[in-house]
């Protein structure tokens, strides 16, 4: 088949993992792949280099931004004449920027098919009412010229349903995949990049794999860890990435005169992330607002027990006093008691670390998730017919 992948930026990011690994995948099935994306632009680091390295075609279109922007309707016509160029079999496209252009470029384009993946929900993004309302309006409106919409977690149809957009009927779920070995056998042993980092066997890591940037949920980590560092001297802190953050963080971490607790990598490329996973004791991703964080299957994968707020999909990569620890939202009492509860049991962090990593094979490997959109691919084809 002919597909064609479309997103706004490619900045390191799990949308933009998920829709490489698509485009990988699909491309070495044998279907003839293009992915159309903005340019890369943000402190967060790029997956642009990677995507034009790999075979299939990537372009780009230089108006394309992640804000609402009076260009977006060049946006619109640009794709809408590439589209009638390339005369795709199927569009898919990914986040709601390129997902609302996309499928409408798609519909004007006569494309026969047109998926959407939902990978976070906009409209719960912002702070502002208003934006809020505009963006469950345009997903009010791009979803009857979507012949299916994908969801990484059941959490994101359910909460799209309940706002009304689409139908149950144009709704699948495909877990977001990943390359799983180097993850099960990670390319720098724990002992070795544990003393890189200047650990030793006695130290209890509590590792974090996010952006630095807002509703990622560090704050709270640094607001509960004063108390952990006093009554635990072996337990420190390791930040997988980088953000406008740092600098706020870096600050609150010299005010607690916690500085030394704290291990921070900057930016990371996905390459990179399992071998500083495989130096974590624990995994804690306290965001609030996710579709499903790949980083919660990343520390399951690892063999070690994750912790979350019980938002969007988390429970879904999670499970709850199996894999882990799913928590209320917000609520970092009981983040300071889940975290306590581990540090103080290390049987408890293996039993829970054996399960999710069986469990994070089973759910999340990059070969499933291709797999599953083949299926998803091939029923919207044979509904179209």
């Amino acid at each position: 088949m002919k597909i064609i992948h479309i997103i706004t930026r490619l900045i390191i990011g799990g949308a933009q993992e998920n829709t490489l690994i698509s485009c990988e995948g699909q491309h070495d099935l044998g279907h003839d792949v293009t992915l159309i994306t903005g340019p890369a632009i943000g402190p967060e680091g790029s997956l642009l280099e990677r995507a034009q390295k790999y075979g299939y075609k990537v372009e780009i279109i230089d108006a394309m931004r992640r804000a609402i922007h009076p260009r977006d309707f060049l946006v619109y016509r640009q794709l809408k004449n590439r589209l009638q160029e390339l005369k795709p079999d199927i569009v898919h496209t990914h986040s709601s920027k390129a997902g609302i252009i996309g499928r409408r470029a798609a519909a004007a384009a006569k494309v026969p098919v047109i998926i959407h993946t939902i990978h976070g929900l906009a409209f719960t993004a912002s702070t502002s009412k208003v934006v809020n309302h505009a963006y469950k309006m345009l997903e009010r409106n791009a979803a009857p010229i979507s012949t299916r919409i994908v969801c990484v977690a059941d959490a994101m149809r359910d909460q799209s349903l309940a706002a009304n957009i689409g139908k149950r009927e144009q709704y699948r779920t495909v877990y977001s995949g990943m390359d799983t070995s180097p993850f099960l056998n990670p390319p720098v042993a724990r002992d070795a990049i544990r003393q890189q980092l200047g650990l030793n066997n006695e130290h209890v890591v509590i590792g974090t794999i996010a952006r630095l940037f807002e509703l990622k949920g560090h704050d709270d980590l640094l607001d509960i860890a004063p108390d952990l560092c006093n009554r635990f001297p072996q337990l420190r802190f390791l930040w997988v990435g980088d953000g406008l953050l740092r600098p706020h963080l870096e600050r609150r971490m010299n005010e607690l005169k916690l500085r030394d607790r704290f291990i921070l990598t900057g930016m990371v490329p996905p390459t990179e992330v399992p071998k500083y996973t495989a130096a974590m004791d624990i995994l804690v991703h306290p965001s609030r607002r996710e579709g499903l964080a790949r980083a919660l299957p990343q520390g399951s994968l690892a063999g070690i027990p994750t912790i979350t707020y019980d938002i969007d999909g988390a429970k879904e990569g999670t499970i709850d006093q199996q894999s882990g620890f799913v928590l209320p939202p917000f609520e970092k009492d009981k983040l300071a008691m889940a975290i306590t509860r581990l540090i103080e049991s290390s049987d408890l962090r293996v039993s829970m670390g054996r399960f999710g990593r069986d469990f994070a094979i089973q759910r999340f490997d990059a070969k499933v998730m291709v797999s599953e959109l083949e299926k998803v691919y091939a029923e919207a084809i044979s509904h179209r017919q």
